[in-house]
């Protein structure tokens, strides 16, 4: 069974398999990141450019904004969640109060 995922609302929330599980305004605490030279940015997640799977692994580019600095940008590919059974479509979003650690690689089957 495929996983199908989709951004919805202008990329204010990511549908996985139809149902809404992620959406913005929330705080991400962020390390290794390209968007501001704060070791560890407090980012604001305004909106979803891109999602994708590499399963069994939902990712997204986040566009927002450090409010410890104030730069604007778009990270490079971050999990939100996991497919935990590709049969039945569960899915177990990453906490979101968990340090997370942008990845550069293009490595996602893209929805169409």
């Amino acid at each position: 069974m495929t996983t199908d995922v989709h951004q919805l609302d202008d990329g204010a929330w990511i549908s996985v398999n139809d149902q809404r599980r992620i959406s913005v305004s929330d705080l991400w605490p962020l390390a290794r990141q390209d968007v501001c030279s704060c070791e560890t940015a407090d980012f604001l997640v305004e909106g979803f450019a891109e999602v994708g799977v590499d399963h069994p692994d939902v990712q997204t580019r986040v566009a927002g904004r450090c409010i410890t600095c104030g730069t604007e940008g778009v990270t490079g590919w971050i999990t939100v969640g996991r497919v935990i059974d590709p049969e039945s479509g569960d899915f177990s979003p990453v906490d979101p109060q968990s340090v997370r650690i942008p990845d550069r690689r293009h490595r996602l089957a893209r929805p169409e």
